[in-house]
Formats: C-alpha cells, structure tokens, sequence
C-alpha cells in the first residue's frame, strides 16, 4: 500500500505545476489547462486526506470542486471563444477589448 505522505508530495508538485503554468503563460487555453491541474492536485488532497483518517469527507468535497471546474471550463472556453472571434488571439492582454 502507497502511503499516504506520497499523495501529499504528488499533490503539491501538481499545484506548485499549475501555479508556475499560470504565472508564465499568456494564452488563456494555458491558463484553463493550469487552473484545471490546480484543481486537481486539491482533489487528490482531499482524497487522500480523507483515506488517511478513514471518513468520506474528503471524498465528497472532491466531487463538489469536480463540479467548480466543469463550471470553470464551461465559462472559461466561452469566453476564449469570444476573445478569438473578436481579436483573432487568444492573448490575456486582449482580454481589455471585451469590456466595450
């Protein structure tokens, strides 16, 4: 059996991941991809969290953030549609073009 210490560190190095994808990158398809990994390095804490004191707890604040980023990806790409139909790029530093 995998100790539970091994799913803390893969799930900080997931997050330390995203954060740094989301510090360098400017296209916004980037910046989902890096919000969604964050997500899920969350995910894999709460479960194991949760395995490690033996509730459910965890495992059900997993599906309810699983359910934040299909909302997030929704939004998220809907408004990369909109910034590449009105700009032609998918740069954040045209992301000012869309509030007029």
């Amino acid at each position: 059996m995998i100790p539970a210490s091994h799913y803390l560190i893969l799930s900080a190095l997931l997050f330390c991941i995203g954060l740094l994808g989301i510090l360098i990158r400017r296209n916004i398809l980037s910046l989902l991809l890096s919000i969604e990994l964050m997500l899920n390095a969350a995910n894999l804490n709460l479960v194991a969290g949760a395995a490690m004191h033996g509730q459910l707890d965890g495992q059900l604040m997993a599906f309810f953030v699983m359910v934040i980023a299909a909302a997030e990806v929704t939004i998220g790409l809907a408004i990369a549609v909109l910034l590449f139909r009105r700009g032609g790029s998918l740069d954040t530093h045209d992301i000012q073009q869309l509030k007029g």
